[in-house]
């Protein structure tokens, strides 16, 4: 495999089962954020409040984890990476309650394919725009 700039020679990279390891949604009305993502995926999510920030955790027990995060230097963007969040078995069900919880969805459940599935993607209460995925 060569290197694209100066077209050496790189050492092959080991091959990860995923590319992300953890994300953080930021957050300018924390209480609002949590409560939105409480809403949406029907969870509670436990709180770690410091004087410095204040992290809402989605739990897992396998997987990748993540967290709503409020505090210095933590700002909501609609522009950037995008997230696709795990709509579980029909992202349907997640999806139908943004609007409700104070979100917008601005690409409706859409198909990709037969074997990768669906997704949409909104904009949350805080105006991250996330994704989501499903295979149904």
């Amino acid at each position: 495999m060569g290197d694209v700039r100066s077209g050496k020679k790189i050492k092959k990279a080991e091959i990860r089962k995923d590319y992300v390891s953890w994300f953080e949604i930021p957050a300018i009305d924390f209480q609002q954020a949590v409560e939105f993502y409480q809403y949406i995926f029907d969870i509670t999510m436990q709180q770690n409040i410091t004087e410095s920030n204040e992290m809402a955790f989605f739990s897992t027990t396998t997987g990748i984890g993540g967290a709503v995060v409020s505090g210095s230097g933590y700002v909501p963007s609609d522009s950037g990476s995008l997230i696709y969040l795990n709509g579980g078995d029909n992202l349907s069900l997640v999806l139908d309650k943004v609007e409700q919880a104070g979100g917008r969805i601005i690409m409706p459940k859409t198909l990709i394919s037969e074997e990768s599935g669906y997704f949409a993607v909104f904009i949350d209460s805080q105006g991250n725009k996330l994704a989501l995925h499903s295979k149904n």
